[in-house]
């Protein structure tokens, strides 16, 4: 449910639909914070693509 594109982002994979990197939402978990709060920073991602 993501993507890369030279043209956004420099290439780096985001959620499909969005500018939200794949890297953020695995940086909030590695850090503990909750999925909730990824969703709740970025409405954009859907719950259904980030799990």
């Amino acid at each position: 449910m993501f993507h890369s594109d030279p043209e956004i982002l420099g290439g780096t994979p985001v959620f499909i639909g969005t500018r939200v990197p794949i890297e953020t939402l695995l940086d909030c978990l590695e850090a503990d914070d909750w999925l909730n709060e990824f969703l709740d920073h970025f409405p954009s991602v859907s719950r259904d693509r980030a799990i």
